[in-house]
């Protein structure tokens, strides 16, 4: 004789008819990130292994790893990986010395420290479009503010901010910088006033200097913060697309190809579209790996 299931206690029958609920609740936002996010994910992968074109007639056929193989010999292209891996690696980096040092100063008990953390906030309010051709017309070299300005001072004045290749790139990256400081700021700040004031208190009673308690209780306290807020950054920025694309469109000489503006150009200009999804999809693999192994070695060091 088959023994009878015994009946799940009531605390599990209420756990699982929580957690269907709460699916149920999640459903509605959960369908539009599949649609617009993970869908396209999806299409644009299998695309990768496909020789689509651009046109109404043109026919798509699967042709396996031919897009990989020709990309591994495509210098142009690994070129602007390079080109994307500065550009990425520079503004975080200065962005986030830049915002540290801001939100310190935020920090401070000062007067006006509410007009200066909204004066802060201003590019963040403003699209990447906007910034760039704010940008372009203040780096004018005909009539632009900053060459003005240098004329004033007695120096030379007839510079080409954003068509001299020597320059270009270092230039584009301080413009990634102004951009992108507000959001990294207000992070950063957000993780300094949760701080314990206690902490930096009993420091100074026992004599340690201002930069002391910086490094080694301020410092220690933001480390998740800083780690959060990095690795975003890189993605971010590796993915740049519209700030760059406006500025120089990836001139001159190819100096500011990012990897996004290659891809792109080879989809929307030359109609290659799997081609150019075999280049996401390398991009997307390769962040992922060097990402991966930047966050295992964070946690490694966290639990040290």
């Amino acid at each position: 004789m088959t023994a009878l299931a015994a009946p799940a206690p009531p605390r599990a029958r209420r756990r699982s008819a929580e957690g269907r609920d709460a699916w149920l609740l999640v459903l509605p936002a959960l369908l539009p990130v599949m649609l617009f996010s993970v869908y396209p994910l999806v299409y644009g992968v299998a695309l990768g292994f496909t020789d689509a074109q651009a046109g109404l007639n043109a026919e798509t056929h699967f042709n396996g790893l031919d897009n990989y193989a020709a990309l591994a010999g495509n210098e142009l292209f690994w070129n602007s990986f390079k080109i994307g891996l500065v550009w990425a690696f520079s503004v975080t980096a200065l962005q986030f010395l830049a915002s540290l040092g801001l939100a310190l100063l935020l920090n401070l008990d000062l007067r006006l420290r509410w007009l200066a953390r909204t004066l802060a906030l201003i590019p963040w309010a403003m699209p990447p479009v906007i910034i760039a051709i704010m940008w372009q017309l203040m780096l004018n070299p005909n009539y632009g503010p900053v060459n003005r300005t240098l004329e004033t001072l007695g120096l030379p004045s007839s510079v080409n901010w954003l068509g001299e290749s020597a320059i270009a790139l270092p230039v584009v990256i301080v413009v990634g910088v102004w951009a992108g400081m507000p959001q990294t700021t207000i992070t950063l700040l957000a993780g300094l006033q949760s701080v314990p004031a206690e902490l930096n208190e009993a420091a100074a009673i026992d004599g340690a200097s201002t930069w002391r308690r910086f490094w080694h209780v301020t410092l220690p306290a933001l480390r998740p913060i800083v780690t959060a807020i990095t690795t975003l950054d890189l993605i971010w920025n590796f993915n740049s697309f519209a700030l760059v694309f406006v500025l120089t469109a990836g001139g001159p000489g190819g100096t500011t190809m990012l990897p996004s503006l290659f891809a792109y150009n080879e989809a929307f200009r030359y109609g290659n579209f799997g081609y150019a999804a075999a280049m996401g999809n390398v991009m997307v693999v390769l962040i992922g790996a060097f990402l991966f192994l930047y966050l295992r070695a964070q946690m490694r060091r966290r639990h040290q």
